[in-house]
């Protein structure tokens, strides 16, 4: 019987056992234009939502890391934790957004040898980024 890849896996490192999965939450507006905006534009699976709570999950393209987007009132991303996606191509994934009229803070930054860097915005300010990495042990550890 073979493992599966994508199942999460405990880890202990310190005192606490994490179970190898990570739920995001972030506010939201709007709801189902933050659905759509993530399944759509990002390429997320949408797992449930519960109406009445004004919650929803979705599944990212990173195994183990689920999204939750909470509706409310009002949103304040400013200073909030920002999510960074790991991406194979970092022009190509940006030109996509882009193409979609997806807001980015400036160019795409590069840190010499190491990654690719580019900041964007969803319809509520909240704050994610990109990055593309250059070099696999940019410490020389392997």
């Amino acid at each position: 019987m073979s493992a599966d890849p994508t199942a999460a896996q405990t880890t202990n490192t310190g005192p606490i056992a994490y179970s190898g999965k990570l739920t995001a939450a972030i506010s939201v507006t709007d709801l189902e234009r933050s659905k759509a905006f993530f399944t759509q534009l990002l390429g997320f699976e949408h797992i449930y939502t519960l109406a009445d709570w004004g919650w929803c999950e979705m599944r990212t393209g990173v195994p183990g890391v689920t999204l939750g987007i909470g509706e409310a009132e009002t949103v304040q991303p400013e200073g909030g934790a920002t999510l960074t996606f790991g991406v194979a191509d970092i022009d190509a994934t940006r030109g996509w957004l882009e193409q979609h009229d997806v807001r980015f803070d400036g160019d795409t930054r590069e840190i010499e040898g190491m990654v690719r860097l580019a900041t964007f915005y969803d319809p509520d300010g909240n704050t994610f980024m990109l990055a593309q990495v250059l070099d696999d042990d940019p410490a020389g550890r392997g």
